[in-house]
């Protein structure tokens, strides 16, 4: 899925703000290929130890169409808080003032991630224009920005189980209250920090514009709804941005702990949608007794798999490792244990690749959409709850397996189940899968929806180029 590229940007020079992480990085990196492609010319503010992700993008464009600010983040102290850590990123503030101020030909426009709310402020004293990049869905930004307008009142409830209702979303869908964005059930009423990192949520409405990782095929409802909220068309969906072709691509993230080609030649001796590709993303992780559950399941539903334990998602560190060797050489022959990052793209895009047992992140979820596989969803944090339910309840594309933190964990006789049906049944999500993945593909093709979005906001960065605004 590739936007063909052209020369319509006119050379405007742009500054892309990831929040420094893999998973808010990678849909921003794929978002400044596309932009390379029609011809503009970007700077990546990236951190030292990130250095590493940018380099397959460079890799294939030319030095003057991408360029590198390289700034450190101050170091929180351990056990800090998500919002210190975001407030840490403000101190780039200063840095940010002079390189723009002594760059011969500075930027005309600032897209920063959501978490980067602060540089709306920043963009109005350069006087340029801010553009907040969501890398999860618009579904998620209206259930953020209600929660974030009414946190207190939300979390007076003392019963987790209570139903908070989202008035500012079509069909107001109802959640109980921990479900709801785990960050703002950690907000305290005047702490510094998490004022901070609340305003600069709320400003992200007030930005002069709002580009989205998805499509109006996923999401055309949530769109139009934030576009009411921010109080004009400056609303864009583009996605979904993954890039699946060309050079370096199986990089995607970083360096697979297996070599590609085996993991490839692995599944190339499995039929056609006969495995399940199990992970959990880059930060969530699973407790000794889930791990035992899951890979009690997997052994015997008899089904395919390959299983991404990234780095340590076992948290019980001093016990033996969850996954033995015992375990190891019993599923050998059909299942495929990737103990490090794996090419999780190329891996979902595989013809025996046809269920995806997912932690619903939003990157997640897109691949799993445009690799056409049922998803079977466990949410454990952040905005995974909602994109869970989002999957199963409102698209109908995916099915429950577990949900919850480290306190549940999954009844593997069921889960055994699951994963048997999932393989071996005729699910009717599927079908509205295969109808769903037809329409995205169509949506980043010439004259579909995402195409004719990604034009008109590259239009909009011309006209900044030139001083129409």
């Amino acid at each position: 899925m590739e936007f063909s590229g052209d020369n319509n940007g006119g050379g405007a020079h742009i500054l892309l703000f990831p929040y420094p992480t893999s998973g808010h990085i990678i849909p921003l990196l794929d978002l400044a290929n596309h932009l390379i492609n029609h011809g503009l010319k970007l700077t990546i503010l990236v951190t030292p130890l990130n250095l590493p992700l940018i380099e397959p993008i460079q890799a294939i464009h030319p030095s003057n169409s991408i360029q590198t600010l390289i700034l450190s983040v101050p170091e929180t102290p351990p056990g800090s808080n998500f919002a210190k850590k975001v407030r840490a990123t403000s101190k780039l503030h200063d840095p940010i003032i002079d390189w723009f101020r002594t760059h011969p030909s500075p930027p005309v426009a600032i897209i920063s991630d959501f978490f980067l709310g602060w540089t709306f402020q920043l963009a109005r004293q350069l006087g340029v224009r801010r553009i907040a990049f969501w890398p999860s869905g618009a579904f998620t930004c209206l259930v953020m920005s209600y929660t974030w307008s009414n946190v207190e009142e939300i979390f007076s409830k003392t019963d987790e189980n209570a139903l908070v209702t989202f008035r500012n979303i079509p069909n107001t869908p109802e959640y109980p209250r921990r479900q709801v964005c785990t960050l703002s059930s950690q907000y305290k009423e005047g702490d510094s920090d998490w004022e901070f990192f609340r305003d600069g949520l709320l400003d992200n409405d007030k930005s002069w514009g709002a580009l989205f990782n998805t499509s109006r095929e996923i999401e055309g409802l949530y769109i139009n709804q934030v576009k009411k909220e921010m109080g004009h068309d400056r609303v864009w969906a583009v996605g979904p941005l993954l890039n699946v072709v060309g050079p370096g691509y199986s990089r995607r993230g970083g360096l697979s702990a297996m070599p590609h080609d085996e993991v490839m030649t692995w599944l190339d001796d499995k039929v056609d949608d006969s495995v399940v590709y199990v992970c959990f993303g880059s930060r969530s992780t699973l407790t000794r007794q889930q791990t035992d559950a899951l890979a009690t399941a997997l052994e015997r539903s008899g089904v395919n798999f390959v299983w991404c334990l990234r780095g340590g998602h076992v948290t019980d560190s001093n016990e033996e490792d969850a996954i033995t060797k015992e375990y190891e050489n019993r599923v050998s022959n059909r299942g495929l244990i990737i103990k490090g990052w794996a090419p999780q793209v190329a891996i979902l895009k595989h013809r025996a690749v046809g269920v995806f047992l997912t932690h619903c992140g939003w990157n997640s979820v897109l691949e799993g959409i445009s690799s056409n596989v049922l998803m079977l969803t466990w949410p454990m944090d952040a905005d995974q709850f909602t994109s869970a339910e989002f999957l199963v309840s409102e698209l109908k594309v995916g099915v429950k397996a577990c949900e919850g933190s480290s306190q549940v964990i999954p009844d593997s006789i069921k889960l055994t189940q699951i994963f048997y049906d999932s393989i071996n049944g005729a699910r009717p999500q599927k079908e509205r899968m295969r109808k769903l993945h037809d329409g995205v593909l169509k949506a980043v093709q010439d004259g579909g929806s995402s195409s004719r979005d990604f034009h008109a906001f590259v239009e909009q960065l011309s006209q900044l180029q030139s001083g129409v605004f």
